[in-house]
């Protein structure tokens, strides 16, 4: 394990582990802003893409824009539904992928959290500046897209070449 402390302090490591202590931060501070009001960040996150697209998306689309699973999303969705929160509407595009929308109840409660996060939001700038929360969200959008880009060009090792399960049967 010689390479286990370069690894670490790779540059791009050192990112990575940050990102990842930034979206466990993001988690625990929004379960805590939304327990009051009996959401948990992850219902929080699905009920900001169901309002960011207007209702007009069906739950592959919210977790493809969330660069989540479907399955993931559609757990929440449910639940957000049996609570009154959400509601599935027809699909002029297709029959099965009913859109996901908020109810009126859900609008609400969405708009309670908002200004509840706004709050903080401002708290946050105010701390580091607007330029720098500009800079960093464009940084993390670079970030997003190199790191898609190269998951598309990454080959699993797990996949065998083509023909070679074949030769094997």
């Amino acid at each position: 394990m010689s390479d286990a402390p370069e690894a670490f302090s790779h540059p791009a490591s050192v990112l990575a582990l940050e990102t990842f202590r930034l979206n466990g931060a993001l988690i625990a501070l929004g379960d805590k802003l939304v327990a009051p009001l009996g959401l948990t960040s992850a219902r929080w996150q699905v009920m900001g893409a169901i309002a960011g697209s207007r209702g007009t998306l069906p739950v592959a689309g919210l977790a493809r824009n969330m660069g989540l699973v479907r399955q993931s999303v559609q757990r929440i969705a449910d639940e957000l539904a049996a609570a009154g929160l959400v509601s599935f509407a027809p699909n002029p595009h297709h029959r099965r992928a009913k859109l996901v929308q908020l109810t009126g109840r859900g609008a609400a409660l969405f708009e309670e959290v908002t200004a509840r996060w706004l709050a903080v939001a401002d708290a946050l700038v105010a701390e580091i500046g607007h330029d720098e929360a500009d800079r960093g969200g464009a940084f993390l959008r670079l970030l997003r897209s190199r790191v898609e880009a190269l998951h598309a060009s990454v080959v699993d090792p797990t996949d065998e070449p083509s023909g070679q399960k074949d030769a094997a049967a």
